[in-house]
């Protein structure tokens, strides 16, 4: 194994994580029995159930202007506005994966994952944004070796094209995506990656969390590009938080629907593969009993989830969003429609926290207007005194196994149940630098524990999922809170040259996959 630093302290720490897991998964194994006749382990699930870890490029890969590659709204984002980001920190270097996959690889197969999730960085592939400007062949040639690592291994790729690093060319030129010019330039570059990169990939996903991207970006203003209104005053330079984020939610849809189309004309017939999208929903349970509040529950889930999802499966936005936000919404066209809807063979489905749902009495906001309150619901985390779930180190997550569980029925019930990749699903902790302190994830461990439960429990129920991927593979940037969050079930101590250790929680699910 490939792990750097001391031999002799990195393996006494993987003794003691292995240990501490060993025992947790002990204890889980005696717990489930008592509920389901079959062993704790991956045998519950179908031989071909998936799990994996996720990462992306610009959390992960570093050598942000190495080789060819151009900048991206991130590089520009976090060099121009630090002050949004918690520790100030940057992408530039990230975890080094652009030169340690090869290692970073080995990991993975020596914890026994079956699949790895990755992103692909545009403007590694074209600098510039667009085909006409020129491929950068050391960008397809990186991709390709990871790609032939990855599978050597026995692992499974699963590769998404778009994690919010829009080309900053194309940003400069007309605004990324919120203009409909873009959906041809990623056309382009989707195709490249078809083309140099499908006899292998067989899981494409075209877009991830459009949600965040269009919210956090667009109108809170607090992601890149960074643009809102200006009655946010959070040093936005431009931006309109009451329309651009439904249209540039419309916008990626077109060019999810666009690269669909070509993959499936195209491409999957001689090379077999799957095309969906990573979509983002908390559950939001109902507050009380009250049909206001559970009317409330439905609209939260219509303008978080729905906002996607019901144009990829009915061809429109829903009926909530269309009465709620008026001219402000987006029409598709007929032909639009059609591109749009049914263009997935698979949804990826992340998930990492519930809220109370209750119905906003006040009347709505009409001068300072925001997609975040559109869906008139009030928001909570706890009720009657109680917290929804346990607390975990980042203040607006807690642990709520049930509400993966009661996503995936919904999504089954409501959207005709699609098959499923539960694409990231994790918890964070902060203020943990000390390496000792930092492998031994008791409370992750239990997170995984139960969230698999939660999982299977909806596979038993008729849910059409097929994989469970944790993000992340390993600590990284987290964006807006830079390094000061650690999601990964694998310790990176940035204080010391970036060395990779295996926590008590990748130990854990290394036992859990053993057959």
């Amino acid at each position: 194994m490939a792990f750097q630093g001391s031999f002799l302290a990195i393996n006494l720490l993987i003794f003691l994580a292995n240990f501490l897991a060993k025992i947790e998964f002990s204890v889980s194994a005696k717990v489930l029995s008592r509920t389901i006749s079959t062993p704790f382990n991956r045998t519950i699930f179908p031989s071909d159930f998936l799990f994996g870890a996720s990462t992306s490029t610009y959390q992960y890969e570093g050598a942000w202007n190495e080789d060819g590659k151009g900048p991206s709204i991130w590089d520009t984002f976090a060099h121009t506005h630090p002050e949004k980001i918690l520790d100030r920190s940057n992408g530039d270097i990230a975890l080094d994966f652009y030169h340690r996959y090869k290692e970073d690889v080995k990991l993975a197969k020596f914890e026994g994952l079956d699949a790895f999730r990755f992103s692909i960085a545009w403007t590694r592939i074209f600098p510039q944004g667009k085909l006409s400007k020129g491929v950068n062949q050391a960008g397809i040639d990186h991709y390709n070796n990871l790609i032939n690592e990855i599978i050597a291994l026995g692992i499974k790729p699963l590769v998404t094209l778009f994690h919010w690093d829009v080309p900053q060319a194309l940003e400069d030129e007309y605004l990324g995506f919120l203009s409909p010019k873009i959906v041809d330039d990623y056309l382009d570059f989707v195709e490249i990656c078809f083309k140099h990169f499908g006899d292998r990939v067989q899981l494409w996903t075209t877009m991830n969390e459009p949600w965040i991207f269009a919210s956090m970006g667009y109108d809170a203003g607090s992601l890149a590009p960074g643009r809102c209104s200006a009655w946010r005053n959070n040093n936005c330079s431009a931006g309109n938080s009451a329309t651009e984020p439904y249209i540039v939610g419309h916008n990626m849809l077109l060019a999810h629907g666009a690269a669909a189309k070509l993959y499936r004309q195209k491409y999957k017939p001689i090379q077999k593969g799957e095309i969906g999208i990573i979509l983002v929903s908390q559950w939001f349970e109902p507050f009380s009993n009250k049909q206001e509040d559970k009317r409330a529950s439905k609209r939260a889930l219509d303008f978080m989830l729905g906002w996607f999802l019901h144009p990829l499966t009915y061809g429109d936005y829903p009926r909530t969003m269309r009465k709620l936000l008026g001219k402000r919404l987006p029409k598709f066209t007929p032909k639009e429609s059609k591109l749009v809807k049914e263009s997935f063979e698979f949804i990826g489905m992340n998930y990492y926290t519930s809220n109370f749902a209750a119905h906003l009495s006040t009347p709505p906001n009409t001068v300072n207007i925001s997609s975040g309150t559109d869906n008139q619901v009030n928001q909570t985390t706890s009720r009657n005194g109680k917290l929804i779930g346990d607390p975990t180190g980042v203040s607006i997550f807690y642990v709520a196994p049930w509400g993966l569980y009661k996503l995936l029925v919904y999504t089954k019930k409501y959207y005709k149940n699609p098959t499923v990749y539960v694409t990231e699903c994790g918890m964070g902790e902060s203020d943990i630098d000390d390496v000792a302190k930092g492998i031994n994830d008791a409370q992750r461990v239990d997170f995984y524990k139960r969230h698999i439960k939660a999982l299977y429990r909806s596979f038993r129920d008729g849910v059409n999922v097929k994989g469970f991927f944790a993000w992340s593979f390993f600590d990284n940037f987290e964006w807006g809170s830079g390094y000061t969050q650690r999601f990964g079930i694998n310790f990176i101590d940035y204080k010391n040259n970036l060395k990779r250790y295996p926590k008590r929680s990748a130990l854990w699910m290394k036992r859990f996959l053993l057959k």
